[in-house]
């Protein structure tokens, strides 16, 4: 089941958000808040009904919750990732650091926890969108193509190869190792990457950070994103160690990676 929704007052020029929750009390109650701000909304409230939606509308922004009838918000998230790229806020009631990884590792670009307030919910899609405006200003002021030792950041085909060999990244990732490339070497603060990469920055945005590091690190290397204590990141330049691994030994003396 999927049905559409739109207000009359919203400008045939805003950004379509498509809702996606099982829960029809919830689902409208976003959905109002939205129109009231002034997106355009679709609204979805199962896996099927979530992938119809996308392909019929092509929004510009997609509010996934994890817990879904017909297939859950993972699988929504891996065939919508994998027809169009778009940017993803997932609710859950999940806050385990494994349900986490796994949503960001298919495509999700940041969480908010149930029960949430909706002005945070807001804020988060208007920082989403801020995001892809912002990836587009720096691939327009940026050279196409970042290599950093045997690293390379194709921009305009948003492509990402190590050693020679393809690595495939979600959005928010290659947009993180964006921002980490076009300083290779240099410490990029914590806040700072939140600003760039995310258009936000608060003290419960840094664990979406730190989680999008780690599973970048487990694509490209271990070694190749280093943590600097109390301060920030920073994309190695020299000699890495072998892919596919996570270094859980890295943290920043508060338990992050």
């Amino acid at each position: 089941m999927n049905q559409g929704y739109a207000a009359p007052s919203s400008s045939a020029a805003a950004p379509v958000l498509l809702v996606v929750e099982d829960d029809p009390t919830i689902n409208q109650a976003v959905t109002d808040r939205l129109v009231a701000e002034g997106f355009r909304v679709v609204q979805a409230f199962d896996g099927p009904g979530a992938v119809a939606a996308h392909g019929e509308h092509a929004p510009d922004l997609v509010v996934l919750d994890l817990m879904l009838p017909g297939f859950d918000g993972l699988e929504v998230c891996r065939r919508i990732q994998a027809e169009r790229p778009v940017p993803v806020l997932m609710l859950t009631a999940r806050a385990d650091e494994t349900d986490l990884l796994v949503g960001l590792g298919v495509g999700a670009d940041d969480y908010v926890t149930k029960p949430f307030r909706m002005r945070e919910v807001v804020a988060r899609i208007r920082a989403l969108l801020r995001r892809v405006d912002r990836a587009r200003e720096l691939a327009a002021e940026q050279p196409p193509v970042l290599v950093v030792g045997d690293l390379t950041v194709d921009r305009g085909s948003r492509r990402v190869s190590a050693r020679g060999s393809e690595v495939h990244l979600t959005p928010l990732e290659f947009d993180l190792l964006l921002a980490l490339a076009a300083e290779p070497g240099a410490v990029r603060g914590r806040d700072e990457l939140m600003r760039e990469v995310w258009g936000w920055a608060d003290a419960g945005g840094t664990r979406t950070l730190d989680s999008h590091v780690k599973s970048l690190r487990a694509k490209i290397g271990s070694d190749r994103v280093r943590t600097v204590h109390g301060v920030g990141y920073s994309l190695e330049t020299g000699p890495v160690a072998p892919a596919g691994g996570d270094d859980d030994t890295r943290t920043d003396g508060a338990g992050r990676p």
